[in-house]
């Protein structure tokens, strides 16, 4: 009896072993169990505990913010919901050599041709109306996004005219004390995004000629492909930002008021970007008359009064334009 007692429980020591049970030797000063005692139950094993991954840390988005698209259409700017209309395709227009020009299709490859800064020589010829247009129409392209930056860091426009919160932008990254991803702001216009010009800073021509921002331009211009950055700047003859960022432009769009902006004014102003690739003018308030059916009118001309070596004295007027309704009272300059 007892040595059947004794062959049982060694036949289940060694299936519990079998099983990858570890089975705990006795001291040797211990004793054995004596003949006849009831083996001590072993705990059946347990599965090994698996540690739960740790949760993904949130991918980060951007704040959005949603633009009023009935009162810019009121002020006459190009939605995504506005019908089709002379301004809308005169900035079709307008857009696509700029776009060849970014993506390198152009009539030779340009070093941050996707980066575009449109300017004016003088205050109030339609520089920023002009800023908003081109990026709300780039944002309609099946190919490719927009940012829209702010960079009249003395008189903002985009936050009267967009209705763009005040807050941190361009100059608190540039001095460190924000990150990009903080200050971006997204929009209902599903491919455009904008960068406000952040707090006034006293040394701002400096941020902007900094090492900060000619490292920040190269981000912007070189993460995504697809992107084209538009940068509503100051007025050339007014402050010096706008030449300090002209530098590190691909392109320039000079935006001129017709019968109104002197042609020295439209001279001088281009004189102090001429290490610029592409310079390029826009000619505001033109009247023309319609060929294709619209309205004629007070709008807006296109053209290259000056680019790829052209000189302003050699082409006075933008030799192509077409007529667009009167922007109206109470747009942004």
């Amino acid at each position: 009896m007892n040595g059947s007692l004794i062959e049982q429980a060694a036949q289940r020591l060694a299936q519990l072993r079998q099983a990858g049970v570890e089975i705990p030797q006795l001291p040797a000063s211990q004793p054995a169990p004596a003949a006849g005692a009831a083996v001590p139950p072993v705990p059946a094993p347990q599965p090994a505990t698996v540690a739960a991954p740790a949760p993904a840390e949130p991918q980060f988005l951007s704040r959005k913010i949603n633009l009023d698209l009935d009162a810019l259409q009121a002020l006459g700017v190009v939605t995504p919901q506005s019908p089709r209309s002379t301004v809308a395709d005169q900035y079709r227009v307008i857009k696509r050599p700029l776009i060849r020009n970014a993506m390198g299709k152009g009539v030779s490859t340009i070093t941050h041709g996707n980066l575009i800064m449109v300017t004016s020589a003088l205050a109030g010829e339609g520089k920023s109306f002009t800023s908003v247009n081109l990026a709300m129409s780039i944002a309609n392209e099946m190919d490719h996004t927009v940012m829209l930056v702010d960079a009249d860091v003395a008189r903002p426009s985009l936050p009267r005219m967009l209705g763009v919160p005040q807050g941190p932008g361009l100059l608190d990254v540039l001095n460190g004390s924000a990150d990009m991803r903080d200050v971006l702001l997204r929009t209902n216009v599903e491919k455009l995004t904008v960068l406000p010009s952040g707090d006034p800073h006293p040394r701002a021509t400096e941020l902007l000629a900094s090492d900060a921002m000619r490292q920040l331009l190269d981000d912007i211009a070189t993460r995504y492909p697809d992107r084209i950055v538009i940068f509503d700047s100051p007025p050339l003859l007014l402050t010096t930002e706008s030449r300090v960022l002209a530098t590190n432009m691909g392109q320039v769009v000079v935006v001129v008021h017709a019968d109104k902006t002197k042609q020295s004014d439209v001279q001088h102003a281009l004189s102090t970007i001429d290490n610029c690739p592409v310079r390029m003018l826009v000619l505001n308030q033109a009247r023309t008359a319609s060929t294709d059916g619209y309205a004629a009118g007070y709008g807006y001309g296109y053209g290259y009064g000056y680019g790829y070596g052209y000189g302003y004295g050699e082409q006075d007027r933008v030799d192509a334009s077409v007529s667009a309704p009167q922007k109206p009272s109470g747009a942004a300059a």
